[in-house]
């Protein structure tokens, strides 16, 4: 090790041994150890003596396994296994994992159909904005279900809940939806057909909130203030099951999921407003009017002409979904869910082009929030990827920036199977 002079030494003067520091020295040799130690290979001691290779410290499975991180998925062909070794910022930003994956994978299945099997990445973002109070709810649930097929397949559910009139409904939704849905698939067996599982599941929720309405209320809220029953409380419901091949998207309000293919945006479902064409008939015919206060209005109450819940308006505002089933290409770059505070001030093409750029590694760094800041990205129950999560935030960002006045929630999937 070369010596470490602190002085200047004149060339007419003696010349002197400078010795180091111990805390010098002692740094010193440190970082030179920490170059040349090479994971896998025998440490050099100080004498130059070897030292035996170490041993891996981690030697039984971590019980922590992120089913969010594609990276291992492709590499290793197992949806299930996890490489502990992996500090990615995606990981590191979350609490605690969506679940975790004990059972072995189905007989039968290929590496490549365990790659596509794999959850695709992910990330949100949920703000009151400007509201009094936050109503809307997200929910995210990897491998939250099984085909029954000869060759099944894991599913994987998205939702995005707009509450009005309190956030019962919505975390009702939240909570129980995914579940019902799961019932329904795993009912039909071998011969899924999802609009009608997807139909009955928003009526079986539907019902669900209609009881608990007129039953005993356990739950806390703002509507037990107001009314006994809660009728005037209701969600708008958004959801997207992803199989290998397919993107199921059942829509009852106006929260809107929209599918960017080659750059450009394609709807997946289309806003239900008092004043389209075909519902302004529906409401008509059921007897209903549409009155336009500060907007087009059921009765001029209600600014969606479907819902989940609000039972005072029935059956004017229907729960019924429309259900969309788009087969997946290699062109699918994301798809974006999110409630009407973003799509009310931002277009589909710019949502896309703004995810795209964040995906692509384009898109602007989003500095860590602190607690004193209005604006948090929520991970609800999982770990997110960090460039979804970013544009997510971006776009809740331009929401705010664009003058939203509600509550603004963003769900971003990561499509690309070359990821």
């Amino acid at each position: 090790m070369a010596e470490i002079c602190c002085g200047i030494v004149n060339e007419s003067k003696t010349q002197k041994t400078c010795e180091p520091a111990p805390r010098a020295a002692r740094r010193k040799r440190m970082e030179i150890r920490r170059f040349k130690f090479i994971a896998g290979m025998a440490e050099p001691s100080e004498n130059g003596i070897k030292r035996q290779k170490r041993s891996n410290i981690h030697t039984e499975e971590s019980p922590r396994k992120c089913v969010n991180a594609v990276e291992n998925c492709a590499e290793d062909g197992d949806p299930q296994s996890t490489d502990e070794t992996s500090n990615s910022s995606s990981n590191e930003s979350s609490v605690e994992t969506v679940s975790t994956l004990t059972s072995p994978p189905p007989a039968g299945i290929t590496v490549e159909k365990q790659i596509l099997d794999c959850c695709p990445k992910f990330g949100l973002s949920s703000v009151c904005g400007r509201r009094r109070d936050m109503e809307d709810a997200v929910s995210i649930h990897p491998y939250f279900c099984r085909s029954e097929s000869e060759n099944p397949a894991r599913f994987h559910f998205f939702g995005v809940y707009d509450g009005h009139g309190c956030s019962h409904v919505a975390t009702s939704c939240k909570d129980r939806l995914h579940q019902v849905v799961k019932e329904e698939i795993q009912n039909c067996g071998e011969s899924l057909e999802w609009e009608g599982a997807m139909d009955r599941s928003f009526y079986r929720m539907d019902k669900e909130v209609l009881e608990w309405s007129n039953g005993l209320q356990t739950a806390t809220c703002r509507c037990e203030l107001q009314t006994p029953k809660c009728d005037a409380v209701g969600s708008t419901a958004v959801v997207s099951v992803l199989t290998p091949d397919k993107i199921v998207v059942a829509n009852c309000g106006d929260s809107r999921a929209v599918l960017c293919r080659g750059g450009k945006a394609v709807p997946l479902s289309v806003d239900h407003k008092p004043d389209r064409p075909d519902e302004l008939v529906r409401i008509q015919e059921a007897g209903g009017r549409v009155i336009y206060w500060d907007g087009p209005r059921v009765l001029g109450v209600l600014a969606m002409s479907r819902a989940i819940g609000d039972n005072y308006l029935k059956p004017y505002v229907s729960s019924e979904p429309e259900i969309t089933i788009t087969d997946r290409t290699a062109e699918d770059e994301c798809m974006i869910l999110a409630s009407d505070g973003l799509w009310d001030v931002v277009s589909n093409d710019t949502a896309c082009n703004i995810v795209r750029m964040c995906l692509n590694g384009q898109g602007p760094a989003m500095p860590l929030m602190s607690a004193g800041n209005d604006i948090k990205p929520v991970i609800d129950g999982g770990s997110s990827d960090k460039a979804c999560s970013d544009a997510a935030l971006l776009l809740t960002k331009l929401a705010l920036a664009r003058h939203s006045s509600d509550n603004v929630s963003v769900v971003v999937v990561d499509l690309r199977r070359d990821t």
